[in-house]
């Protein structure tokens, strides 16, 4: 059974499923930047390959990062990959999750349609519009890249002086200001992996850093998730069509929850030495099983 892996730049994931293939499945991996496609008007659906590989053969595709290139380039590769869907190869995740998980306003408005908790959140293009957003939210807030992961990108001023520059900075260089009250906490998150109905989740604690990445620094611990927990994150990543999903959860003060993000090709290299499980070995298994 031959599983395609979309890795170009995941070297340990990669030998991760290698070692968790084990001989019962047969793996490729592949870099979409060498996507090619043939159409041919005769046929039913176009004939795709990377680096030689037909990936109409596979069995199912597992996305584990789009490389960057211009807005031209990666259109093409996700257009490509919708194909690919067409044609019958599984792909984990669907290309509409992918591009909805990428984009952090269109993630947070799929999750607020959910009825999920989010933190209260401002998307703005001026300077001006920016410094009224942070009074809006409590003046404790953090500036996101929409496009962005693992805490890169993230900026927290302290000051109103601080916030005017960073957001000029941002805007003069054209880019999109996502601003998020901050939600004050004990210095710890969830990150739970949700793959199909299952889930797996870590502790993430930086007494260093507000930000728990683990990337980051930050100390990872297993963590047994409660049945809420669980609930909400199958619900996020069912909310942006993810069924591979890792939900970032974090607690207030006063024990309310909110879904920070939820990233469509997670890593679990800090989850499975937290928790011991084979993460690898479960993610081949979903993804070569019959679709229900």
């Amino acid at each position: 059974m031959l599983l395609a892996v979309a890795a170009h730049d995941r070297t340990w994931h990669w030998n991760d499923l290698v070692r968790a293939a084990a001989g019962r499945y047969e793996l490729t991996r592949i870099d979409l930047r060498q996507l090619h496609i043939e159409l041919a008007p005769t046929e039913n659906c176009s004939r795709i390959t990377a680096g030689g590989i037909c990936l109409n053969d596979c069995r199912a595709m597992l996305l584990l990062g789009i490389p960057g290139g211009s807005l031209e380039q990666v259109v093409f590769r996700m257009d490509g990959l919708a194909a690919l869907e067409k044609s019958g190869v599984r792909l984990v995740n669907p290309p509409r999750a992918i591009e909805t998980c990428v984009d952090k306003y269109l993630t947070l408005e799929r999750l607020r349609a959910a009825g999920l908790p989010v933190p209260r959140t401002v998307v703005c293009q001026t300077a001006e519009t920016v410094l009224r957003a942070a009074d809006q939210l409590g003046g404790n807030v953090v500036l996101k890249p929409i496009f962005g992961s693992e805490g890169r990108g993230l900026e927290r001023p302290r000051t109103s002086a601080e916030l005017q520059a960073t957001s000029a900075s941002w805007v003069e260089a054209g880019r999109v200001v996502y601003l998020q009250e901050f939600i004050d906490h004990a210095g710890w998150d969830l990150r739970l992996l949700v793959i199909g109905e299952r889930t797996w989740a870590m502790q993430r604690s930086n007494p260093h850093d507000w930000r728990t990445n683990a990337s980051r620094g930050a100390t990872v611990a297993a963590w047994q998730a409660t049945a809420d927990q669980q609930s909400l994150a199958l619900k996020a990543a069912a909310a942006v069509g993810a069924p591979l999903a890792g939900v970032d959860l974090v607690y207030d003060r006063q024990g309310q929850p909110y879904v920070l993000e939820v990233n469509s090709a997670p890593g679990w290299k800090y989850l499975s030495a937290a928790t011991g499980s084979d993460i690898a070995a479960e993610l081949l298994h979903f993804c070569a099983a019959e679709r229900s």
